[in-house]
C-alpha cells in the first residue's frame, strides 16, 4: 500500500538511508489526503504503509493529518517492530496466498443457521486464506452508466467459511507490489445472505466497483489493484479469501425491527443481503414484519445496482419496504443543485426523525466517508427544532446499538 508513491529509496549511503520501513497505522479516515488511494480505508483495522528512511518524519506528519495513529514501525525486512504493537492480530498482515492446508474432513462445517447465536470472525486468516473459486462475474451497470461494477459469486465448498449479513471478507490479489512483497488484502462488504445466492450455504457474493483515478503527480490513469483483479476475474479462477470480519453492521434478529438503510454506490452490498433475507428467502426462524427503507444515492439511473430486484420488493411488499433514490446527475435538489443522499434525508427529516424515536428502529450507512456528515447535515436542523443536539442523539443511538456505520 502506498508503494507507488513512497517506495523509491533516497540513494543515501548511510545504514538506514537506503532502507524501507513499514508503519502499522490505525484509525485512518477517508479525506482529501488519501481519497486517491487504490483501496478503501475502513473505520477499523490496520493499514500498512511502506516508507523510505528519508521520508519517515514527513509521513508521520501526513498520517497525523489523516487522523491516524502509528501502532508500530519496523524495517521492511525485519520481524521485530521498533516499538511494541497491539496484541490483536492484524487483518492486513499477509503471506503469499496458498491453498489452505486445512483438511475438509477434519473440520466439520457449521450450518449457517447456527451462526445466528455466535458471530463468526477470522475463520481464515491472511497467512492461510481459503482458496475459493469464481462461479459468477457479471456487470451491474446498465448502458449509459458510469464506471464498472461487477457482481461476483465464489464457491466455498470444501471449507468452513461462514458469515452473517453485514460482515465483510478480505480478498488477497495475486502477485506482488512495487517492493516485491505480496499484496495486502482488501476488505469488501458481503452482498449475499448467510445462505448465499444459491441458497445452499456454499457461496459468498460481492459487489465490486473497479477503482480508477488520475495520479496527482503524473496525471496517468491508475486502476485499483484488487478491484481490477476482481472485475476481470474469469469464471473458474481461484480467489484467496480471508475472514469474515465485522460486527458493526449486523442485522438485528428482531423480526419487528425497522431498518433504515442509507447507501451510495457499492455501499448497497450489505443492504442487498438484508433485503434478500427479509423478502426473497423463506425462514422458519426469521419472518420480517417491520418496515425497511432504502435511500440509495447514485450518479445515473443506469447506476442503480440491482434495480429490478429492488423495485420488485417495492411492488410486492409496499407495507414493509420503501425505496428512495438520489440520482445526482439527473435530479435536482430544492436549491437547484445536484440531488445527493443528504438532500433526500433533509426532505424526509420529519419522517426519519419519527422513526428513530422508536427503540426498534436501526439506522445503517454504507458507502463513501462523506455520508456521515451528509446525514448530520440533513437531520441536525430538524433535531435542533425539537430541542435536541444531534451529536447527543447519535450518542444515544450508539449506546442503544441502533447506529451502524461502515464508510470508506
Amino acid at each position: 500500500m502506498y508503494s507507488s508513491a513512497l517506495a523509491a529509496t533516497s540513494g543515501k549511503t548511510t545504514a538506514y538511508g537506503s532502507r524501507l520501513f513499514v508503519y502499522e497505522v490505525a484509525g485512518l479516515s477517508q479525506n482529501t489526503d488519501n481519497d486517491s488511494l487504490d483501496y478503501p480505508i475502513r473505520r477499523s483495522g490496520s493499514v500498512f504503509i511502506t516508507v523510505p528512511y528519508e521520508r519517515m518524519n514527513q509521513e508521520m506528519r501526513r498520517i497525523t493529518r489523516m487522523g491516524g495513529r502509528i501502532v508500530s514501525i519496523k524495517p521492511l525486512d525485519a520481524e521485530t517492530p521498533l516499538k511494541p504493537t497491539s496484541n490483536r492480530s492484524s487483518e492486513a498482515e499477509v503471506a503469499q496466498p496458498q491453498q489452505s492446508k486445512s483438511n475438509p474432513t477434519e473440520k466439520k462445517r457449521k450450518p449457517m443457521t447456527q451462526a445466528k447465536t455466535k458471530v463468526p470472525v477470522n475463520i481464515y486468516k491472511p497467512k492461510d486464506p481459503f482458496i475459493g473459486k469464481c462461479i459468477e462475474n457479471y456487470p451491474l451497470v446498465a448502458e449509459g452508466g458510469s464506471g464498472i461494477v461487477q457482481h461476483l459469486t465464489f464457491d466455498l465448498s470444501g471449507g468452513d467459511l461462514h458469515y452473517l449479513e453485514g460482515q465483510s471478507i478480505g480478498i488477497i490479489p495475486p502477485g506482488t507490489d512495487d517492493n516485491g512483497k505480496p499484496h495486502k488484502l482488501r476488505l469488501y462488504s458481503i452482498a449475499s445472505t448467510r445462505h448465499g445466492d444459491k441458497g445452499d450455504d456454499k457461496t459468498v457474493s460481492l459487489c465490486v466497483r473497479q477503482l480508477e483515478y488520475q495520479h496527482p503527480e503524473t496525471n496517468e490513469t491508475v486502476y485499483g489493484v484488487c478491484s481490477t483483479h476482481l472485475c476481470n476475474l474469469e469464471v473458474g479462477a481461484d480467489v484467496a479469501i480471508t475472514g469474515p470480519v465485522g460486527k458493526e453492521m449486523l442485522l438485528p434478529d428482531d423480526e419487528d425491527a425497522n431498518i433504515v438503510m442509507l447507501a451510495t454506490g457499492t455501499g448497497i452490498a450489505p443492504f442487498r443481503a438484508f433485503l434478500w433475507r427479509m423478502f426473497f428467502e423463506k425462514h422458519e426462524d426469521y419472518k420480517f414484519k417491520g418496515k425497511s427503507w432504502l435511500i440509495f444515492g447514485v450518479p445515473y439511473t443506469a447506476n442503480i445496482l440491482y434495480k429490478d430486484k429492488l423495485e420488485e420488493i417495492e411492488t410486492n411488499y409496499p407495507d414493509n419496504f420503501e425505496l428512495t433514490y438520489a440520482i445526482s446527475r439527473e435530479q435536482k435538489n430544492s436549491e437547484g443543485g445536484r440531488m445527493y443522499i443528504q438532500h433526500r434525508v433533509a426532505e424526509q427529516a420529519e419522517k426519519l426523525w419519527t422513526m428513530l424515536q422508536d427503540p426498534k428502529t436501526h439506522l445503517y450507512m454504507c458507502g463513501l466517508k462523506g455520508m456521515e456528515s451528509g446525514i448530520e447535515e440533513g437531520l441536525s436542523p430538524f433535531a435542533a427544532k425539537q430541542g435536541v443536539e444531534w451529536s447527543d442523539f447519535v450518542k444515544k443511538l450508539k449506546k442503544e446499538h441502533r447506529w451502524h456505520v461502515e464508510v470508506y
